[in-house]
């Protein structure tokens, strides 16, 4: 993926002033920033309650995940087999021997639906509750968290890891909430053993004070630009000041350092790309922030189902597929917040854009299917050994207790602390209901 590409696709719409905070990061050497995840105007508030959201972009197959229908014909079942559950008459896909054991301890969700099925709509309902409108750009959860509760130290209240390109990239994460509220976006290489530990680091040679007199310069700067443009200027100078003590803050820089963990506990989680985004999701959650994104993408399977899944490419420099390393990572932060006393606190969402059908394709896949899917929950006040709602025989349709997108947006807004019913006001005026059209689902709150 081209970052610089993504990052400009991302910002259409932006302001000249916002342009003007984001172009002038570069002067402090920055090397992973984007500008939406630094302007932020924090305030002192407590937050009660994290979330880590584990996004699987592309329409991860809840028949090979996490509601496979083993008694079905080979064109439906698909060509791999299931698993027994820690709850008797729950299966998994095979690949999911961890979480298996473990679902005794999450809540399953067999029961979405939305009539969504291209990424960016079907992503755009599922975190912000609402359906694509072309009036308004609806913000999504965690941008709308850190409005009503900002963060309350130097990391920033809201990272995704290693960035928050999900459904195709077309979703602006703040919607029409400030720039302040989108996530904190890593961009990094792509390097495994450099997930983090080297992304907050000071270029060319500049020390802690250069950084500051460059913002004093962008200061004076931007009173310039003030007097000769009353459009141009940064958007506050509390997210500027705040990008100042970021980058030169040891304790900021070491929250990012994966390397500070021993060697068993990054074992445990794997040596992916995924499992060391979930253990840098613990640290970050374990060390004040609020809301973190973890994209995991590929799940977009039309064809070589089994190895875009199982078995992985050949000669790749981690050949195995999607659904191992969701296993292992995923099984791993489950464990690790646990054993810290983070799980109650920390509300797990495990979820992707929509399905897969119900039927193999041509191309050995399968293609978009919005109409059934799953969410799995852990943690963060959800109920421990719960599967709510069911799929037809074939995965088809939703048999018992439907859930749409906005229902579980409700359902997740209540069990971080906030009132669905808060209502938000755009730049128009117009009042816009957090929870969307969603009812709370009762049933998924402990």
């Amino acid at each position: 993926m081209n970052t610089s590409n993504r990052i400009q696709r991302r910002c259409d719409g932006v302001s000249r002033r916002d342009a003007l905070a984001i172009g002038s990061l570069s002067a402090f050497g920055l090397s992973l920033f984007s500008g939406a995840g630094l302007l932020a105007n924090r305030a002192a508030v407590r937050r009660p309650k994290n979330c880590i959201l584990v996004w699987l972009d592309g329409g991860p197959s809840h028949l090979e995940l996490f509601d496979p229908k083993p008694e079905m014909p080979a064109e439906v079942r698909g060509p791999m087999s299931s698993i027994a559950t820690a709850l008797p008459g729950i299966r998994y896909g095979e690949c999911l021997p961890r979480l298996a054991q473990r679902l005794s301890q999450m809540t399953l969700v067999r029961s979405l639906s939305s009539p969504l099925g291209e990424h960016n709509l079907g992503a755009h309902y599922l975190l912000t509750g609402y359906k694509p409108s072309p009036n308004i750009n609806y913000p999504v959860f965690g941008s709308v968290a850190q409005q009503l509760r900002p963060a309350t130290n130097t990391l920033p209240g809201f990272v995704a890891i290693p960035h928050h390109a999900v459904g195709g990239a077309g979703l602006r994460a703040n919607g029409f909430l400030p720039i302040s509220v989108a996530p904190f976006e890593l961009n990094q290489s792509g390097q495994d053993q450099k997930l983090a530990a080297d992304q907050l680091t000071l270029l060319n040679g500049l020390t802690s004070a250069s950084v500051q007199r460059r913002a004093e310069y962008l200061q004076l700067l931007d009173q310039f630009s003030r007097s000769a443009d009353r459009i141009g200027g940064l958007p506050n100078y509390d997210g500027l000041d705040q990008a100042v003590r970021l980058l030169t803050s040891p304790e900021a820089r070491a929250a990012f350092d994966l390397e500070a963990e021993s060697s068993p506990v990054r074992q445990q989680y794997g040596s992916s790309m995924f499992g060391q985004s979930c253990l840098l999701a613990r640290r970050l959650v374990e060390r004040g922030v609020s809301m973190v994104t973890v994209n995991y993408s590929g799940w977009d399977t039309h064809d070589n189902l089994v190895v875009r899944l199982k078995d992985g490419y050949a000669g790749a420099r981690e050949p195995v597929g999607l659904i191992p390393n969701l296993d292992q990572g995923l099984a791993a932060l489950h464990d690790d917040l646990n054993e810290r006393g983070l799980l109650s606190e920390t509300l797990v969402v495990v979820m992707g854009e929509f399905g897969r059908t119900p039927k193999i394709n041509p191309q050995g896949g399968r293609d978009h299917w919005p109409r059934a899917f799953s969410v799995l929950l852990a943690g963060g006040g959800t109920p421990q050994g719960l599967v709510f709602g069911e799929s037809d025989h074939a995965g088809e349709s939703v048999k018992t207790d439907p859930v749409s997108p906005a229902d579980l947006v409700a359902t997740i807004y209540k069990l971080l602390g906030f009132n669905p019913q808060t209502e938000l006001i755009t730049p128009a005026g117009r009042p816009i209901r957090i929870g969307g059209e969603g009812a709370v689902v009762g049933s998924l709150i402990a």
